[in-house]
């Protein structure tokens, strides 16, 4: 479009009427096309009939054409010398290529089956090494060619021109086909750049070769040599024959292969493991011909327009394009193979920060996606740069250039950094709270507070970084801190309790009051903390209910887990028991407990006794107290119970329990009711039991005479049982 405008301004000044203003004088941009497509169409009808009269000349036997000079003689004898150095140049070129072909196999086995470096790097490798062999080759065989058409065939001033045009198009056409043989290299897998099979390399290898050819050998050595000897009208006809023929061509070759191509570049996306990859790829599937269609079409107007100069210009555009093209390609494959493959981490570190590993396999590829973006970006650019459409240092240069990619470099910094410290950070966090980085087994308290201190690091990061990236970018972020700010307050004071749960719980933490694990009680509930927030705790008791309470209805937090713990025992003894023997029971009863396997680790001190701390209704009452580690005192007071018990039956020591006194009352004159005895003749126990009964046996009720209130138990040893009266005396 700017050639079209350019050459549309070349005109000249437009002639306007008087008075006319500025404005009305600049024709516009429908104007410009209207008056270029005219000139289009008048030239080549111009060339056209020019040609049908250079032709009719020729066949009418005036040959001379424009220069008014053409031997015929002169023309055949340099046509069969040039044809000599033609076969002798091409003959060079097929041997020294046939010289290359192992160096060529042992390239391309060592791309595809060597060891070491990224598969990528061998690739680049090898087809660096291949080109420069293919370049070798091409000027090896050009400077045998200068030197044949110098020896073979002669001096004269016309055979060194001819030659040297011809030698000059094989230098340019030969190292084209070089880079199309590093895109499309059909007999060595190794040494193609393009991720497509041999049967189709060969192909568009073929095709791009056979039109390069065309238009090369078209372009530069007939229609020169046509100007020379016949005619330059006649040569300006035959170059746009020439690149009329080559559209068709290409057209028609677009079109064959517009669904084969659409198949093949739609199973490359199938196979794509990124949704960005596959969306281009589905999207480049179903546009390519349209590009390359745009492409010819542009190269075909550049060349009606531009004739001296529109062939380097579009030969260099597109050697910009394919190299821009395909470093990006390259790059993206080495990002996808060194990046974007998953990450191993050694044994050790995995063993260390067991999460680093998972957490760097899952952030890689996002930055993947941004770096990928990023590179589609620039390519874009660089290409419309190598084909005028855009001044991409002077757009660099400008201040809005220069503000956007201060931005997009700013906001890509940013995320790096704030991705860097949390990964930095929550390594650091998960090698505290692993046992196997040296330390041992963390406590409950770091455990807690260091997932606390992990949830909290993540809230602020990414909301720093969310407003950081804001502001970078241009947006005012003030009003946002503010209306954060307002709806902070408002939903502080519209949750009080949840604020006061939040803070209380916070120091809470902070102060080690209790942690996962510990049994605690804690708002008149007693269990086990088996979760622990920063809001609430929940806990689990004896009876296996589970308890959510929140922080702000804890006044008191009682902890039975800290340091140690103590078994406090109260054991009462009969009133008639000697205290000092009941001691020294205890301590035995203490001392088999300390030497047995299963408690004796969990004693941390000797037994303590505090001695008799009260005389009770019917016990003298004992305190001792033993010392544990945390969380293991009732299971050692159950175990010492038990030995206790043991220790004062062996010992005879009773340990008083409740009696029950039957009263049968008495009348008004202190009479009693009758009350049935039995009477055994058998002797009792010392609890009333006969001898060889057991506790369900017949018990002893005794009577109660009119003279006290004691209680008689009358043992006789017959066996006879009768009911008897009450009785006086």
């Amino acid at each position: 479009m700017a050639e079209l405008r350019g050459l549309a301004e070349q005109q000249g000044p437009s002639v306007t009427a008087p008075g006319a203003t500025a404005a009305s004088a600049e024709p516009s941009l429908p104007s410009q096309l209207a008056d270029t497509t005219r000139r289009i169409a008048g030239d080549l009808g111009d060339q056209f009939n020019n040609l049908i009269a250079v032709i009719g000349n020729l066949f009418a036997g005036h040959p001379a054409g424009d220069n008014g000079r053409f031997d015929m003689t002169t023309f055949i004898s340099a046509t069969l010398n040039l044809g000599l150095v033609i076969l002798a140049t091409l003959v060079l070129f097929w041997v020294l290529r046939r010289l290359a072909g192992p160096l060529f196999t042992r390239l391309s086995h060592w791309s595809r089956h060597g060891a070491g470096k990224t598969p990528v790097l061998r690739l680049v490798l090898c087809v660096a090494l291949a080109a420069a062999i293919d370049v070798l080759v091409v000027g090896l065989a050009y400077l045998g060619g200068n030197l044949m058409a110098t020896f073979m065939v002669g001096e004269t001033g016309e055979l060194t021109t001819q030659a040297s045009l011809f030698l000059n198009a094989f230098m340019v056409i030969e190292l084209l086909k070089a880079g199309l043989r590093a895109l499309f290299s059909s007999r060595y897998e190794g040494l193609r750049l393009l991720p497509i099979d041999s049967a189709e390399a060969g192909y568009w290898n073929r095709w791009l070769a056979l039109l390069v050819g065309l238009l090369g050998y078209g372009v530069m050595v007939l229609e020169p040599l046509i100007n020379i000897n016949i005619s330059p009208t006649l040569a300006q006809g035959v170059n746009t024959l020439i690149m009329f023929g080559a559209f068709f061509y290409a057209v028609a070759v677009i079109l064959k292969n517009r669904r084969r191509l659409y198949r093949a570049i739609n199973d490359k996306a199938e196979q794509s493991t990124m949704a960005a990859g596959k969306v281009s790829l589905k999207l480049l599937a179903r546009t390519w011909h349209l590009f390359a269609l745009a492409y010819f079409v542009v190269v075909l107007l550049l060349t009606l327009l531009r004739p001296a100069d529109a062939l380097p210009f579009v030969l260099f555009a597109t050697l910009k394009t394919l190299g821009i093209v395909v470093l990006g390609i390259l790059l993206s494959t080495l990002l996808s193979q060194t990046i974007g493959r998953r990450i191993t981490l050694s044994d050790d570190l995995r063993r260390k920060l067991p999460l680093l590993e998972s957490r760097l396999n899952s952030y890689v590829p996002n930055a993947l996606r941004f770096v990928r973006m990023l590179m589609v970006a620039a390519i874009i650019l660089l290409v419309l740069n190598a084909w005028d459409a855009l001044d991409l240092p002077a757009w660099y240069a400008s201040e809005s250039g220069g503000k956007l990619m201060g931005k997009v470099i700013g906001v890509a910094f940013i995320l790096f950094v704030a991705a860097a410290l949390w990964v930095t950070m929550a390594s650091l966090i998960e090698h505290k709270l692993n046992a196997d980085t040296g330390n041992g087994e963390p406590s409950a308290r770091a455990r807690t507070l260091l997932s606390l201190f992990r949830s909290a690091l993540a809230v602020t990061l990414v909301t720093m970084t969310a407003m950081i990236v804001l502001a970078e970018i241009g947006i005012n972020i003030g009003p946002l801190i503010a209306g954060a700010g307002v709806l902070g307050l408002a939903i502080g004071f519209g949750a009080q309790k949840l604020v006061q749960d939040i803070i209380t719980g916070v120091f809470i933490q902070i102060e080690n009051a209790m942690n996962t694990g510990d049994v605690v009680t804690v708002g008149g509930i007693t269990g086990t903390a088996e979760k622990l927030s920063i809001r609430s705790v929940g806990i689990r008791d004896l009876n296996g209910t589970y308890h959510i309470i929140p922080f702000s209805s804890v006044d008191t937090v009682s902890n039975y887990m800290r340091e140690f713990g103590y078994h406090v025992g109260e054991y009462g003894i009969a009133y008639r028991e000697s205290i000092d023997e009941a001691i020294a029971q205890l301590h035995n009863a203490f001392d088999e407990l300390a030497a047995g396997d299963e408690h004796k680790h969990d004693i941390l001190e000797p037994l303590e006794v505090a001695g008799v701390i009260a005389l009770a209704d019917s016990s003298v009452n004992i305190r001792v107290r033993i010392k544990t580690v945390p969380g293991m005192q009732w299971a050692v007071g159950r175990a010492y119970n038990r030995l206790v018990k043991q220790h004062f039956d062996h010992a005879g020591i009773e340990i008083p329990f409740p009696h029950t006194t039957i009263y049968f009352g008495a009348g008004k004159e202190g009479e009693a009711p009758p009350a049935n005895l039995r009477v055994m003749q058998q002797k009792f126990d010392a609890d009333g039991r006969p001898h060889g009964q057991p506790e369900s046996g017949n018990k002893v009720i005794a009577a109660r005479p009119e003279s006290g209130n004691k209680v008689i138990a009358a043992r006789p040893e017959s066996a006879v049982t009768e009911d008897a009266p009450n009785d006086r005396d």
